[in-house]
């Protein structure tokens, strides 16, 4: 019987020959019969990947073979299930390409990455020691969302603040408005889905003069597992896959709004006017109507 999994999992590393690695992740997924995303750059390797798990456990152990690699925090978690022929219905294909930046904020020349990771991130707090300096701050510690604005609007960290961004690459332009330059001088913990982009947002924002920046290490991934909803997380994860949202337990809370009609709800759909790529938080009784902005307009 097949053990449906994903794995997600990104690693800050020169590469010399981002290509090679190219070819070699695209064909060893290819024979294994794995879905997902790999992204490449001359910082490292960023991916999801879906399948049955012999064939995931396989990719572990080639991928942890190169010694770049061998240390890479990878992000297990339950597939939804295979095909006929052994791959994720998770993804409906398996896409690998070499790029600018694994991470997509529009900056790879602000990036400086060594053999240790992003050089001048913010400083990485475990579950643990996170929850230890909101014991000692208190209300001066700051949850600054990392992630593009709709998925915080199905899950978050209690009172963060959530940008108002669209994509990743907006982020930059937000620092540099000064919106929040009235924080450079509380605690800042940065955190998303795996910990990827507050390794780069950490870093951009030290290097405009936030004083006191932090990274959630490992993510919201690795809070849930510790915590649960049992913590400062509330509501659910957003993914980017076929799943959409992952709850880390039955006790989560549904604190996402339909668009269309204010239900409470976890789900996003594609907005289904052809014309409009919006995605959105909608109800499933409000499935098939489009997003607010295609609703008004019609």
């Amino acid at each position: 019987m097949a053990t449906p999994k994903i794995v997600l999992f990104y690693a800050f590393t020169p590469l010399a020959d981002p290509e090679a690695i190219r070819v070699w992740q695209r064909d060893l997924c290819e024979a294994l019969r794995l879905r997902g995303r790999i992204i490449i750059s001359e910082h490292g390797i960023n991916g999801t990947l879906g399948g049955d798990l012999p064939a995931v456990k396989k990719w572990v152990r080639k991928f942890r073979s190169y010694a770049a690699f061998a240390d890479t925090d990878i992000k297990w978690s339950e597939g939804s299930g295979v095909d006929d022929d052994g791959y994720s219905v998770d993804f409906p294909k398996l896409s690998v390409k070499v790029r600018d930046e694994i991470v997509s904020f529009g900056a790879p020349g602000e990036l400086a990455v060594d053999d240790d990771g992003v050089v001048g991130g913010g400083a990485r707090l475990t579950p643990e020691a996170l929850h230890d300096l909101v014991e000692k701050r208190g209300d001066d510690v700051v949850f600054f969302d990392g992630r593009n604005a709709l998925e915080a609007q199905i899950g978050r960290f209690r009172d963060a603040i959530v940008p108002d961004v669209e994509t990743t690459r907006d982020f930059v332009k937000v620092l540099d408005s000064g919106e929040y330059d009235h924080l450079k001088d509380k605690p800042v913990v940065t955190y998303c889905t795996g910990g990827i982009r507050c390794e780069v947002l950490s870093s951009l924002m030290r290097s405009r003069g936030f004083g006191e920046v932090y990274q959630l290490d490992g993510g919201i991934v690795r809070y849930g597992e510790k915590y649960g909803d049992e913590g400062l997380w509330q509501g659910s994860l957003y993914v980017f896959d076929q799943r959409l949202a992952v709850d880390f337990s039955d006790k989560a809370a549904v604190i996402g709004e339909c668009e269309n009609c204010g239900a409470s709800t976890n789900r996003t759909a594609n907005c289904p006017d052809a014309s409009c790529r919006r995605q959105f938080v909608v109800c499933e009784s409000c499935d098939q109507m489009p997003c607010s902005e295609h609703a008004a307009a019609g």
